[in-house]
């Protein structure tokens, strides 16, 4: 028995018209009407009558409509099992990353990933904030995450990179060493890397009482160094921010050396499938290529 066709009764009597159906179903008038027809013949009795109410069931029709209802009842669970059992095989892990971590980590990590887990598929975000990440881990929106290490308990965290953080100069700055010593950085016109990333900054400039005349910004890495590179102020990001970005600044590390911890992280209270695991080992053996 076609599923389909029964469901388009129900329609039809629901509404007591063919074409008020065969705009629901997006079938046309004359298309139902034939699907009916071809309905009819199938059980072997009419089960729509027209009168000057409209479509409505013969006697036959009433006396098979619950038992109609209960068809459609059942199929609609098979149906929904079947999904079910489709999307448990259809393994996704999401992954949150820093902008800078995906640019330069994730196309590795993602090509070793699918050649070892060819059946799971990866769903990549790319956020611009420190702390984003680790609210997604929290609302269980994503379920490995790529970030700067920060306070958040909720996270099985493992360290991966220890990065650098580097001064940027325009280029005519009057630099006398190959660093740039974070005292320098007092009362000096200071564009604020967007997203949080202040929160690195202030723990740099915070042990030795350093006070900038800030100015934040709403602008992706790349033009916040191109603002650099005009005159407009100096910075300070982490070395993957400013990788393949440094034509129009000068670029050095910050005296003492400063860095933020980079890793990958998962929620501590969910259990990691095999998958997950996979895809972290993938990422040590890459870290430690890179090292």
């Amino acid at each position: 028995m076609d599923g389909k066709k029964l469901e388009i009764l129900m329609t039809t009597v629901d509404l007591g018209s063919f074409s008020k159906a065969s705009e629901v179903v997006g079938y046309t008038q004359s298309g139902l009407t034939h699907m009916m027809d071809a309905l009819e013949k199938e059980i072997g009795f009419p089960l729509l009558k027209r009168t000057h109410m409209g479509i409505q069931l013969t006697k036959q029709g009433e006396q098979l409509m619950p038992a109609i209802r209960e068809f459609l009842k059942a199929n609609a669970n098979l149906e929904n099992q079947i999904q079910n059992i489709i999307e448990e095989n259809e393994e996704v892990i999401r992954i949150a990353a820093y902008a800078s971590i995906a640019m330069h980590w994730m196309p590795e990590l993602l090509y070793r990933f699918k050649r070892i887990c060819p059946d799971v598929n990866v769903d990549l975000r790319m956020v611009d904030d420190a702390l984003e990440p680790f609210e997604l881990l929290e609302t269980g929106l994503t379920d490995v995450i790529f970030a700067s290490k920060q306070n958040y308990s909720n996270c099985n965290w493992v360290p991966l990179y220890n990065e650098k953080m580097f001064a940027i100069l325009p280029k005519d700055y009057p630099l006398n060493n190959a660093y740039f010593p974070l005292q320098k950085f007092e009362n000096q016109e200071f564009l604020m890397p967007y997203g949080k990333f202040d929160i690195d900054v202030y723990a740099a400039f915070k042990p030795l009482n350093i006070k900038t005349k800030e100015k934040l910004t709403r602008v992706d890495d790349e033009t916040l160094i191109r603002m650099v590179g005009r005159g407009l102020g100096i910075s300070m990001m982490g070395e993957l921010m400013i990788r393949g970005k440094r034509d129009d600044v000068i670029c050095v590390p910050v005296s003492p050396t400063t860095i933020r911890e980079l890793g990958m992280g998962t929620h501590i209270k969910k259990k990691e499938t095999e998958s997950i695991q996979k895809l972290k080992e993938c990422m040590l053996e890459l870290i430690q290529e890179k090292q």
